[in-house]
């Protein structure tokens, strides 16, 4: 089986009213990520995302479609989608980063892969380690303090054990928001937080927190500048808290940095992050060597990436989503689904099927309505 073609396919779809998100990095009310649609010499066809954010991994769905088509298509047609490794190398020695842009290649020669063996990717990844339903936190935007009060009430009567709150905008309305949420969901719900690297200093993340005790956080996720890791150390040992590291793990040196800083508690890896599913399958594995847990973020995929990170889960032992929940609800914050057999999402659960591949069916004449030019 060689790789015949690559196609990315640009496509918006607007998030729901409610589900708008909003953060340090801004707003977030419309997706405009790019699809894959890799076709096999054998007739095949596979599917990959890339989820692109500029505000968050840099890429733009401009700049995805132009790298997957101009740059990383001719290097891998004619290859074996089977070598993982090897197609995997040639993009990155092709262009640093782009990471989304790359892991939609690879998820879609995933798919294809399972789809040849009659297998889903998890059993090519040494088969399930937990159930194929698992459960979600749920990440809260940062809205006004008493919207956010009433989603997290709604949240919590709709089954939801852990909230995440995004923090890091204004410092007042930060206190209010997290206070709110913890009032509305009760004390024994898990509550965390969220800064996407928004704090700019110890010195504010420190102050900020303080102001939150009595709300019993039980995580702080990047509460600093990626990459500071003087910081987190700094800000772990001063506080106590407890640090999930998600903007400072994209490759294998930050993972690295981290475990030599002893600077997190757990770390957040996603296949699109990490620069496709193989290599957060090792990177967890490595974290999980040096004792660190690790567990899932979210751009808020549509169905095709989301079932990417579904299967990285279900095959990674130390993605450890009982104990840290992360979150792989993207499809159901859009207003439609374009696949076919979307993925069920009840409440604080997804459920990713058995079937081979990713285990879902893009609806390509519904992506060609949703495309977009300009």
């Amino acid at each position: 089986m060689q790789i015949a073609s690559v196609e990315a396919i640009p496509v918006r779809i607007p998030l729901k009213p409610e589900r708008r998100m909003v953060s340090a990095l801004g707003k977030h009310e419309v997706s405009e990520f790019v699809l894959v649609k890799l076709m096999t010499n054998d007739g095949l066809v596979g599917a990959g995302e890339a989820t692109v954010t500029p505000q968050w991994s840099g890429e733009t769905v401009w700049g995805a479609k132009s790298i997957i088509e101009r740059l990383f298509a001719p290097l891998v047609t004619g290859c074996d989608p089977h070598d993982i490794d090897d197609l995997s190398t040639r993009m990155e020695k092709a262009a640093v980063g782009n990471w989304f842009a790359r892991a939609a290649i690879e998820m879609a020669c995933w798919d294809v892969v399972g789809q040849q063996a009659g297998k889903p990717i998890y059993e090519l990844l040494g088969g399930a380690c937990r159930p194929l339903t698992i459960r979600n936190r749920f990440s809260l935007g940062a809205y006004p303090p008493d919207v956010a009060g009433e989603r997290a009430a709604a949240l919590a009567e709709a089954g939801f054990e852990t909230i995440k709150v995004k923090v890091a905008t204004d410092p007042k309305l930060d206190v209010q928001r997290v206070q709110a949420v913890r009032e509305a969901i009760g004390p024994e719900r898990t509550l965390t937080v969220d800064a996407n690297a928004g704090w700019r200093t110890v010195e504010q993340a420190m102050a900020t927190l303080d102001r939150m005790a009595d709300c019993h956080i039980a995580l702080v996720e990047q509460p600093l500048l990626r990459n500071d890791f003087h910081g987190l150390k700094e800000l772990r040992d001063v506080t106590g808290h407890k640090i999930l590291a998600d903007e400072s793990c994209f490759d294998e040196m930050q993972l690295r940095e981290l475990i030599l800083h002893d600077c997190c508690d757990a770390i957040t890896l996603y296949p699109g992050k990490q620069g496709g599913i193989a290599r957060a399958h090792r990177m967890a594995a490595l974290a999980g060597e040096a004792g660190i847990p690790c567990t899932i973020g979210s751009n808020l995929e549509w169905d095709v990436g989301a079932a990417g990170m579904m299967q990285f889960i279900v095959s990674s032992p130390n993605v450890q989503i009982e104990t840290i929940p992360g979150d792989c609800l993207g499809p159901s914050y859009h207003e439609f689904a374009i696949v076919k057999n979307p993925l069920v999402i009840e409440g604080p659960f997804t459920t990713l099927p058995d079937t081979p591949g990713l285990g879902i069916e893009v609806d390509w004449d519904l992506v060609e309505q949703h495309r977009i030019d300009r």
